[in-house]
């Protein structure tokens, strides 16, 4: 009958899809960029989106807050992973991943909560690129991801294999891009190199080395890896891992660990200067090592005197 109501439908659990928030929570101590890790360093917090939830948002602070007992302070939503079978399991409830990005300061974690600061260089090291790889690591994936393009069926299969080896990991005379952070583990993975790639049925008999996650969180790690090595390139959220007063030098240290790359000291400061970003507080530092060192600090004013044209990495080539 036209215009009668329709008989609502069945709904099958298994076909139910669910939604996890996942939290980047980001921190620079030392010179070293950090990840709040829980599961035994194994997993990012995260939790489901619950009914009581008002909001995306609400419902990851709430998460983040009860594993870690770390407020979220700046946020902002990441990528929605909604990949079926990211799990490694096809047949699992399908499930999406909302992830999002956190920048703080690291702080000494309460009793009770099962987080931890790790390095993220730990599970990405072929990253850090501050000091070069070292030998060892260099020639493994070198000569691992060689042979991962040689076993392409055809002639021109095993040149395109290689090519995007060589453009992803900066590979003959290419230049190292450090915004290439997903492609790389992406190409990882594909290669069967990691220890995801063999958790999901992958055949390897040499894994490159760096610390596996639960589900796809090293991926969604490597998004906002990416996502923040872009970004402090034209806004200068680095100040949001930086304490109230810092060096100059602190400051170029704590941008060379998020990028994995050096950067030129005197273009550096001249960049900083010219954008008038930081301002002297007429102190000294304390601890430091021969020649005193003046203390600045963020000029927030700046945010509502201009835009921003950029806090451009005046990257070394050498």
């Amino acid at each position: 009958m036209a215009g009668a109501p329709r008989k609502a439908s069945k709904t099958n659990a298994s076909n139910a899809i669910t939604a996890d928030l996942v939290a980047v929570l980001v921190a620079v101590t030392d010179g070293e960029p950090k990840i709040m890790t829980i599961a035994n360093d194994g997993a990012l917090p995260s939790g489901p989106f619950e009914f009581s939830h008002r909001s995306l948002q609400t419902g990851l602070r709430a998460w983040v807050e009860a594993q870690t007992g770390h407020p979220l302070g700046y946020v902002e939503q990441l990528y929605t992973f909604a990949d079926r079978g990211r799990a490694g399991d096809a047949k699992s409830p399908h499930s999406i991943s909302i992830s999002y990005l956190g920048l703080t300061r690291e702080d000494k974690v309460g009793q009770g909560f099962e987080a931890h600061w790790s390095g993220w260089y730990e599970y990405f090291p072929w990253e850090d690129q501050r000091a070069g790889l070292s030998p060892s690591l260099a020639k493994t994936l070198s000569s691992r991801l060689r042979a991962w393009a040689k076993s392409a069926d055809t002639t021109s299969l095993q040149r395109e294999r290689w090519q995007r080896v060589a453009i992803t990991f900066g590979l003959d005379d290419r230049e190292w891009n450090e915004e290439l952070v997903l492609q790389r583990y992406e190409l990882l993975y594909e290669a069967g190199l990691i220890p995801e790639a063999v958790r999901d049925g992958a055949a390897a008999t040499t894994v490159i080395p760096g610390r596996p996650m639960t589900g796809d969180h090293r991926r969604i790690l490597a998004t906002g890896i990416a996502r923040l090595r872009a970004k402090i390139k034209y806004r200068p959220v680095v100040f949001e891992l930086m304490p109230a007063e810092f060096t100059l030098l602190q400051l170029q240290r704590s941008v060379e660990a998020l990028a994995g790359r050096l950067v030129h000291k005197q273009n550096f400061r001249r960049l900083i200067e010219q954008q008038q970003l930081v301002e002297e507080t007429g102190a000294i530092a304390a601890d430091t090592v021969g020649r005193p060192a003046k203390l600045f600090r963020f000029r927030h004013g700046v945010l509502a005197e201009r835009a921003i044209v950029g806090t451009k990495l005046p990257l070394s080539r050498t």
